[in-house]
Parts: structure tokens; C-alpha cells; sequence
């Protein structure tokens, strides 16, 4: 690492502002967290108050900005060099390393004592770990060493629904598991087609992506593979306790359409892609975003269903 100690300093271009401060949040994956925490907690049998709900997805997202921050502090090196991250408050000189450090533990902590404090210690807990798991696990080691970095990593951004869950619950079930591994098999294709078009940022900042360790080719069947994989994950969730006929018409249609990317993503050479400015791999991406929205929409709508008795199992 260089230039990422607690104690590294750049010349400052401008002084440090809220924004640049909300910036080490990555309040766009932040958001993602809060809305799948929320269904998570939505969706659990039983209910708490709405200032107690309140509090929860607060400390919840704070948690989610406190991992942020870390990962940041850890990976400016790596920030500095690829095109789509060197606009950061670290590596433009706006925060020093040390500032995004002690900004993030103290999130971290704060999040932590105070989601204890207004749920349960089972919903602190797995928020503690989901921080450990992506500073230490994903930032720290699996994102430098092994190209099965996403794979293993993705677990960092699959835990909120179940912390949501446990928030009202008091503990873990098949539902919020299920909630869980449909983010975790969503990740993987998910990046590894933003991978296909940002090669070069992943291959000049020495990241062992799929991409790079083992070629666009390899990438692509992954994609299709893990995408084959989801979809019955996926859609299967309409049979359980949180799923229902809401649920499954939802899924069966966006499985239908990410299974179909998947596949024209492997069917396509890289002459192909390069000619067109990866237009198919861009599209995939963004369908993978609406994709996992979509889901977590579909599971909240039903939840809303089933508790009216309408249109439910």
C-alpha cells in the first residue's frame, strides 16, 4: 500500500467540506443497503414501532457509510489510478487518509453500540460483521489476491436484508437467508459485466478481477454460468413465506431477461464488443441494477399482500 497509513498526507486542493465527508459514505451502494435492510425489516413477521424501525435502518446505513469510508482509506492507492475513482475525496487531495479512517471507526462503532441499543444484539452483531467482513475480508485481503474477490466479497452486500430481519426478529430464518444468497449470486455477474468494459482501470491498478486474471472469455461464461445459477434461486423465493404470485410474475420476468443478456454476453467476441463500445455488456449492467431493485420491490409488495390476504398463496 502506498500513501494509505493513518497518518499519510496529500496537499489539500480545497478544504474538506460535508460533501466531500458524505462522499467517503458511498451514498449510491448506501442507498442500496437502506432500501434492502428496509425490506428485510418490512418483510419479518412481527413489527416494531415506527420510531424504533426509524432508528434501525439509520444506524443500519451508517454502518453501511462507516464500510465505505474504510474501504476508501484502504484502497486509495488503488483509487489514485483507476479512471472511475480518482475523482474521490482521498485521491484528490480533499481528505487525508487518516481523517477518512478515524471518520469511518467511529461510524462504525457508533452504528454498531446504538443499533444494539435500539433492537437487539443478534442485529448489532450482524451489522459488526458485515463492517469486518468488507474492510478485512473483501477490502483488505480477497480484493488484491484472488480474482474470486466479488464471489466471496459479495457476502458483504447481501447482509442487510437479514440485519433488517433480525431487527424485528431477534434472529435468523430461512426467509431473510433466502434474501441473503439473492443479492450474494447477484453480485458476481453483476460486476463481472461492468468488468468487461472497465478492464483496463481493474488491469492498471493490479486488482486480480476475473477479467484480468483470466480474460474476457472466461468473464463472459461466469456471467452466464452464475446467472443460471440465480434464477431458479431466484424465482424459487416465490414459494416461501415471503414469495407469492406478485413475486413470482416479477421474477419470472426479470430472470427471463437477465438470463437473456447473460447469454448474448457470452455469445459475443471481443472484436464484436470493442467495435461497438460494449454496448451489450453496458446494457446487462444496468439491467443487473433494476434487476435486484426490482426483486426487493417485488418481495415488499407482496409482504403488503399477503398481510391483506389478496393475491397470495
Amino acid at each position: 500500500m502506498t500513501d494509505t497509513s493513518l497518518h499519510a498526507a496529500k496537499p489539500r486542493e480545497d478544504d474538506a467540506g460535508f460533501g466531500d465527508f458524505f462522499a467517503l459514505l458511498k451514498p449510491r451502494v448506501m442507498s442500496l443497503v437502506v432500501f434492502t435492510a428496509l425490506v428485510g425489516l418490512v418483510a419479518a413477521p412481527g413489527s416494531l414501532h415506527p420510531i424504533e424501525a426509524f432508528w434501525a435502518i439509520l444506524f443500519i446505513a451508517v454502518g453501511g457509510g462507516a464500510s465505505g469510508a474504510l474501504n476508501m482509506w484502504w484502497d486509495a492507492d488503488i483509487d489514485r489510478v483507476m479512471k472511475r475513482t480518482r475523482k474521490r475525496p482521498i485521491p484528490a487531495g480533499r481528505i487525508t487518509a487518516g481523517e477518512a479512517y478515524r471518520f469511518g471507526m467511529a461510524l462504525a462503532g457508533i452504528s454498531v453500540v446504538m443499533l444494539g441499543l435500539a433492537t437487539n444484539l443478534v442485529a448489532a452483531g450482524l451489522l459488526a460483521f458485515t463492517i469486518f467482513f468488507y474492510v478485512v475480508i473483501y477490502s483488505i485481503w480477497l480484493k488484491r489476491s484472488t480474482p474470486q474477490n466479488i464471489v466471496i466479497g459479495g457476502a458483504a452486500g447481501a447482509f442487510p436484508p437479514m440485519i433488517g430481519w433480525a431487527a424485528v426478529t431477534g434472529g435468523v430464518s430461512v426467509e431473510s437467508v433466502l434474501m441473503f444468497a439473492l443479492i450474494f449470486m447477484w453480485t458476481p455477474p453483476h460486476f463481472w459485466a461492468l468488468a468487461l468494459f472497465m478492464k483496463s482501470d481493474y488491469h492498471e491498478a493490479k486488482v486480480p478481477m476475473l477479467t484480468v486474471t483470466h480474460g474476457r472469455r472466461a468473464t463472459r461464461t461466469h456471467i452466464l454460468v452464475y446467472t443460471a445459477l440465480l434464477a431458479p434461486l431466484a424465482v424459487g423465493i416465490a414459494f416461501t413465506g415471503i414469495g407469492g404470485p406478485a413475486y413470482l410474475a416479477v421474477a419470472l420476468v426479470l430472470n427471463a431477461l437477465f438470463l437473456k443478456g447473460a447469454w448474448d454476453i457470452w455469445r459475443r467476441d471481443e472484436a464484436r464488443a470493442e467495435a461497438d463500445g460494449y454496448a451489450v455488456e453496458k446494457k446487462v449492467f444496468r439491467l443487473s441494477l433494476i434487476y435486484l431493485f426490482a426483486h426487493f420491490c417485488a418481495i415488499w409488495l407482496q409482504t403488503v399482500l399477503n398481510a391483506q390476504g389478496v393475491w397470495s398463496w
